[in-house]
């Protein structure tokens, strides 16, 4: 057990029982009993091994290092003051290679690359929409030089960083006007703010939804100063409910979309044109939240159907919100279409410069959008459409060529077998539909403690260098293959024999 305030990853055990296992020479090493007999920080930084660290993480980071380790034996070596006898082997050696230890540890990135083989495309816990090339490309440059963020070319004046992507989004949604904020969440905060504070918002009761991180719209509309009037029951809302909340302190009719549940049976919903409609009929605007809001008709490409952003405008919406990493496809952005004289309000709140996007996901977002005015070659460059119309008997090939890779890398110990699997795409979009998909099976050879080897088996995938991330169901561990491409396969085969 690691004692109390112990720097990390190090460790010395008494010589009574075992050795430094990281020194090639501590059956030689000298045997320390107190603290006085640890060499001193400088001498360690002096020594041959050290000097190439010194290079790689600078003079700084090692003398913490080294500091670290030596701390951690001095507190062992005080912890054996009523342990007559006992001792530590620590040589110079030993101590340079746990300050290597350490340092990778600490230089290590956190953020890592891994193989997506969930079967959830857009797995929220794994950033969602992977960017198309363009997008990375756009990024790259957005990054490496200087841009016109906020600087209009045309006449040098300054410039409005929405320019940039404004004529774009309203083509393609047909709304009057847009802006761009850092995620979906934001959009509905800010535009309640600037349309609602101290008023009421007429939402029907069986949208009043909850994502993930517990955000939940009462309480983004209380975080808005916005007060919520819910109308009709959990599963059945009539156009008369809305028309019977209209108040006096009422600012807005809404809709909430809900795209990560579905209510089935004895149901009824007003449609957006409706709610559209009594709305304008009392001079109120109507707000739609989209959620994961798609710029296409999905069942062109085979997909279940998804109402459109242009559809929703169409109906008579005069505010939109909508992701930009969900079915979109790309960076993490909330979007806000609608009215031109609604926008420049939202515009205008001080919340919009707290919640503004950067230059980076503004370089990221331009390019996504501008692949959709080629539908012709949507479904091969934007790489979130691209997975979704994956082809099982695609996935299936490759099975067959990893499945036997996979068994001889775990042995006897499990079975691999091919398996036809669903996908699902993920961050709270089509909840309930699946892709016919194709993958990899595993299961313990042995039923004895299954559930425990499973973990195990699964520890061990999450531990590659590239860590590998599946699905524990049904007493086996899938690996789903829609998010594997063919360029990363080769790279995932590679890293199979350490799991041996």
């Amino acid at each position: 057990m690691k004692a109390a305030g112990t720097p990390a990853a190090f460790f010395i055990f008494p010589t009574t029982r075992h050795t430094l296992a990281m020194s090639n020479t501590a059956a030689t090493a000298p045997e320390i009993s107190h603290p006085s007999q640890l060499p001193a920080v400088d001498k360690v930084l002096l020594a041959t091994g050290m000097q190439v660290l010194r290079e790689s993480y600078g003079l700084d980071a090692c003398t913490k290092a080294v500091r670290d380790v030596l701390t951690g034996l001095r507190q062992q070596l005080l912890g054996f003051a009523d342990q007559p006898g006992q001792s530590v082997q620590a040589d110079i050696g030993s101590i340079v290679q746990a300050a290597q230890q350490q340092l990778q540890a600490r230089f290590a990135p956190r953020l890592q690359a891994v193989f997506n083989l969930t079967g959830t495309v857009l797995h929220t816990n794994l950033g969602r929409a992977l960017l198309p090339q363009a997008a990375i490309d756009a990024v790259v440059q957005a990054m490496s030089a200087p841009a016109n963020l906020e600087y209009d070319l045309d006449d040098g004046s300054r410039g409005d960083r929405d320019d940039l992507v404004e004529s774009l989004i309203c083509e393609l949604t047909g709304a009057e006007a847009a802006t761009v904020v850092n995620n979906n969440a934001a959009a509905v905060l800010l535009v309640l703010s600037t349309m609602a504070t101290g008023r009421e918002v007429v939402v029907s009761r069986g949208e009043l939804v909850e994502i993930g991180g517990a955000f939940r719209i009462p309480d983004v509309m209380t975080r808005a100063g916005a007060r919520l009037v819910e109308i009709g029951t959990t599963n059945r809302t009539h156009e008369k409910d809305y028309a019977a909340a209209i108040g006096m302190n009422t600012a807005a009719l809404m809709k909430v979309h809900c795209s990560n549940y579905a209510i089935t049976g004895f149901t009824k919903a007003v449609s957006d044109a409706d709610v559209a409609r009594i709305a304008h009929d009392s001079n109120l605007p109507m707000i739609v939240d989209l959620g994961s809001g798609t710029l296409i008709d999905m069942r062109d490409w085979g997909l279940p159907y998804e109402v459109t952003v242009r559809e929703t405008v169409e109906s008579g919406a005069d505010i939109v919100t909508f992701s930009g990493d969900k079915l979109l496809g790309g960076p993490q952005a909330g979007i806000i279409v609608g009215k031109r004289e609604l926008i420049a309000q939202i515009k205008k709140n001080p919340l919009k410069r707290a919640l503004r996007v950067g230059k980076i996901t503004l370089a990221a977002l331009e390019p996504t959008l501008r692949l959709y005015l080629n539908p012709e070659k949507l479904a091969q460059e934007l790489t979130t459409l691209r997975l979704f119309t994956r082809k099982a008997a695609d996935m299936q090939a490759q099975a067959e060529q990893l499945q036997p890779l996979l068994q001889q890398a775990l042995g006897q110990d499990y079975v691999v077998e091919t398996a036809a699997m669903n996908s699902q795409i993920g961050s709270g979009a089509l909840p309930v539909e699946n892709l016919p998909s194709f993958g990899l099976r595993i299961y313990p050879a042995s039923g004895k403690q299954a559930g425990r080897q499973l973990s195990r088996l699964e520890a061990r995938f999450r531990g590659l260098p590239r860590p590998v991330i599946g699905r524990l169901h049904d007493d086996a561990l899938w690996l789903d293959l829609r998010c594997l491409e063919n360029p990363a396969q080769a790279l995932f085969a590679a890293q199979l024999p350490l799991l041996a």
